[in-house]
């Protein structure tokens, strides 16, 4: 998997649990102002997702979401991985699904 730097945050490319049903949304925006990390973007024509890599999945859009057109697995490990490899100076490791084999680390 490929780190990709967003400022000085590193993330992982590809693996955010992260999910949003268009067709269920209805455009309000609050999940683009309550995230932290500007994942999403709020035009005239609706929500869309800006950048899935920069989510963090600490769970405010969905907790926000009045139609629940987003899910995401908060806490599930990989920002969290991210940030004490960083701070410990290892490699970012975590198990974010039961499935040891689909690990996103």
């Amino acid at each position: 998997m490929k780190l990709s730097s967003i400022g000085q945050l590193k993330y992982l490319s590809g693996v955010t649990t992260l999910e949003f049903d268009q067709d269920k949304c209805c455009g309000c925006g609050i999940c683009a102002i309550v995230c932290p990390h500007r994942v999403f973007q709020s035009k005239e024509e609706g929500v869309k997702i800006n950048n899935r890599d920069r989510c963090m999945e600490c769970g405010a859009c969905a907790q926000n979401c009045p139609t629940q057109a987003l899910t995401v697995r908060a806490g599930v490990g990989c920002a969290y991985a991210i940030i004490m490899g960083a701070i410990k100076g290892t490699e970012p490791t975590c198990d974010c699904s039961s499935d040891s084999n689909n690990s996103c680390c």
